[in-house]
């Protein structure tokens, strides 16, 4: 069992009320390779802005509590040795279950999300008020989902054809009954590669922003989160498409929107599927040109910088930069 504090990390309580008092989101960056991980930090450190680690069940499960606690460890000595404190928080991502969270808890997470989104609402209340006893019992935060996100997470995942936008009013209810500490809502973004339906004119909408008004008004202070963000560049969809990939149709969020969420009430913002894609588009392309290689350093070490360039973007969109 690890003590997060131990570890050099932080719960999301002072971040989110930092967050909110000034008006930004805290960038959330789910990572699957080390590159991915030492490019995140590498973006942080320049940019002096905190970051939550998002870890998937999945991922936590491959790697195992001691693994993804010591890569959690690193990030923050890696901060600590460049004469800096940054705040980092490491995150279980949907979480789906109480033992999930409590395994996440004990292996050294100091935030986890327990995602009863797809339970009737009392379910999920109650599901949510049970992790959040026990995490806040260790001083961890939790995060709660309510309103039903198109799409998949990640493969070996369920997705939903249904899109349901959060209701603000059962939001503001469930907050005041469940003890979450941030929440979760839909306001028109999504899980997957299709992140927002476009109009019959093919323009996109906007997100519901009345929603993080209504939910501000009552619940002032609280913090919002925001999943299924990314952007995902076409000029990395392409890459894939000439690289041997086959990807069909994207839809991202666009930057502004983004930017505009975070002013409001929403104080971290999750992204994964521009990580990935950035990363996997970059590889292919890397290993298409050196076909002969057999040391996958080939292009790792290029990627790192490329993931990079792509998470100083994303603090810069958020605002997080220098809030550290």
């Amino acid at each position: 069992m690890y003590n997060y504090e131990e570890l050099g990390l932080v719960n999301t309580k002072e971040m989110f009320d930092k967050a909110y008092r000034e008006g930004y989101a805290v960038p959330a960056l789910n990572f699957v390779t080390i590159e991915q991980l030492n490019g995140m930090i590498d973006a942080v450190i320049e940019k002096r802005s905190p970051v939550i680690l998002l870890v998937s069940p999945n991922l936590h499960r491959q790697l195992g509590h001691e693994m993804t606690a010591r890569l959690a460890q690193v990030a923050t000595d890696r901060i600590k040795n460049a004469g800096l404190n940054i705040p980092v928080a490491l995150h279980l991502d949907h979480g789906m279950t109480f033992e999930q969270c409590v395994a996440a808890i004990e292996g050294g997470f100091s935030s986890v999300m327990i995602d009863g989104s797809k339970l009737p609402f009392e379910e999920n209340i109650a599901l949510t008020k049970k992790v959040a006893e026990y995490a806040h019992a260790r001083n961890v935060t939790v995060e709660a989902e309510l309103g039903i996100l198109k799409g998949k997470e990640e493969e070996g995942t369920e997705g939903t054809n249904e899109s349901m936008y959060t209701d603000p009013v059962m939001a503001v209810d469930f907050i005041e009954r469940s003890g979450c500490d941030s929440l979760a809502i839909s306001i028109g973004t999504c899980h997957g590669l299709v992140k927002m339906v476009p109009r019959e004119d093919g323009t996109l909408p906007e997100l519901k922003y009345d929603i993080l008004q209504y939910i501000s008004d009552k619940k002032p202070g609280f913090p919002i989160v925001l999943h299924g963000c990314s952007n995902i560049s076409q000029t990395y969809v392409d890459m894939i498409n000439q690289h041997g990939g086959h990807i069909e149709k994207t839809v991202g969020i666009p930057d502004e929107q983004v930017r505009k969420a975070a002013g409001l009430a929403v104080c971290k913002i999750n992204i994964a599927t521009d990580g990935w894609i950035c990363g996997l588009a970059n590889t292919r392309r890397i290993l298409d040109e050196e076909p002969g290689a057999i040391d996958s350093r080939c292009f790792t070490l290029k990627i790192r910088p490329l993931m990079k360039e792509l998470y100083l973007h994303k603090i810069e969109i958020m605002g997080s930069g220098n809030r550290a």
